[in-house]
């Protein structure tokens, strides 16, 4: 069986976590590393906002007030609070065998694992692939600036609700996908972050929110079930990460070159207002 390298990077600040995915897609684009699974936490917790997304959605004083991060991804998408969570990022080159070209079908492949972690869990997730302009209504909601709000080709659900926000990214011909899986998820500290041109509009968005996503505990506490800890869900999702993809995860740790360009990056990019306010 193939071996990729598995990385637990442990809590990391907001500018440290982003600068690491790309330190590390460098590495494996420069040959330095083998394919990538890493998993993650943040400290302090941390609302990261989608390359794409305007900076003005989010309420920087509230964030400020809630004692929370802030960073902007590379990869698109919309705002996601990590607090509560186990975040992973797998990095692989484009031509990897087995990794398809099209973006949409290689979040399918490289999401298999995650599906299987879910269900090892004891919940009933499956993958819906949203074909149709009905299918992606179904899984969408009012359109909020928060992420778990913005359907994708290929969407992780539980009954109908949203379990896993991923987003990927293509640099260097390396395929980074990085998300979220919550174990509990606070949609009122999430949405009080978030700017809204009235507060009946934010409530209309909360409420919306709220039918089209969800938490791995909630689920489980609904169907009479234990909560889970977070070992628990980093022990699930590891192995099947590692089933879904065909290979062995080897316990690994960063090379010197990843460590000194996630220092560089977090100096001259992440942790600057000029990236995280850009748009």
């Amino acid at each position: 069986m193939t071996a990729w390298r598995f990385i637990h990077t442990g809590d990391r600040s907001p500018a440290e976590n982003m600068a690491l995915d790309e330190a590390i897609l460098t590495a494996h684009s420069e040959g330095i590393v083998p394919p990538t699974v890493r998993f993650y936490g943040w400290n302090p917790a941390t609302l990261s906002i989608g390359y794409f997304q305007k900076a003005a959605e989010v309420d920087q004083e509230a964030v400020a007030n809630e004692g929370i991060g802030f960073v902007r991804r590379p990869t698109g998408g919309r705002a996601v609070l990590h607090d509560k969570e186990l975040t992973y990022s797998i990095i692989v080159a484009e031509d990897y065998p087995g990794i398809p070209r099209n973006v949409t079908d290689a979040y399918r492949v490289l999401s298999e694992g995650l599906l299987q972690g879910f269900r090892a869990l004891g919940l009933n997730a499956e993958m819906v692939q949203l074909a149709s302009d009905e299918e992606k209504e179904k899984y969408a909601s009012a359109g909020s600036a928060a992420c778990f709000d913005s359907p994708s080709w290929y969407e992780l659900v539980v009954e109908g609700r949203k379990v896993a926000g991923s987003a990927q990214v293509r640099q260097k011909n390396v395929v980074l996908q990085h998300g979220s899986i919550l174990l509990d998820m606070d949609t009122d500290q999430l949405f009080r972050m978030l700017r809204f041109s009235n507060e009946k509009v934010a409530e209309r968005m909360k409420t919306s929110f709220l039918k089209k996503a969800v938490a791995i505990n909630e689920l489980l506490r609904a169907q009479g079930k234990e909560a889970v800890t977070l070992g628990q869900v980093e022990e699930a999702f590891r192995r099947e990460i590692g089933l879904g993809l065909g290979v062995e995860l080897v316990e690994d740790s960063l090379t010197p070159f990843e460590i000194e360009l996630t220092n560089r990056l977090v100096q001259e990019k992440y942790g600057t207002d000029e990236w995280n306010l850009r748009r």
